[in-house]
């Protein structure tokens, strides 16, 4: 299955606040995102149906091996995105939302070249 952006943006949010070590739920989602309960609660249905979420009884939501894969390519690319473009002179605020929206539509060649240049640039 291919994920649209916003289910990728979902995947990558649980795993930012499972890092946390806490339990997350679809409350934790929809506050960090600044979206409604009914809206993270229909995407993390779908990404339940789809195999990417676990739901338990008490509401927490986990990753599956394939939705953590997912997840953990994105956030490796916001952050090279981001020091990228921090390195490049962008402001920092501007570097992470520029970032959030290169991240999904980028190709992975593309992206290992920026990743093995940041790289350089922090040897430098």
């Amino acid at each position: 299955m291919n994920l649209r952006e916003s289910g990728e943006m979902y995947l990558e949010t649980i795993l930012i606040l499972s890092e946390k070590g806490k339990p997350v739920h679809s409350i934790d989602v929809a506050k960090y995102m600044n979206f409604s309960k009914p809206s993270v609660s229909r995407a993390i249905g779908i990404l339940r149906d789809a195999g990417y979420v676990t739901v338990d009884d008490q509401g927490h939501l986990q990753l599956t091996p394939s939705g953590a894969d997912i997840a953990e390519k994105i956030y490796e690319r916001h952050t090279i995105l981001t020091d990228f473009l921090v390195q490049m002179g962008v402001d920092r605020v501007t570097a992470v939302d520029d970032a959030c929206k290169i991240e999904h539509d980028i190709s992975d060649s593309s992206f290992e070249a920026i990743k093995k240049r940041t790289r350089e640039l922090k040897r430098q």
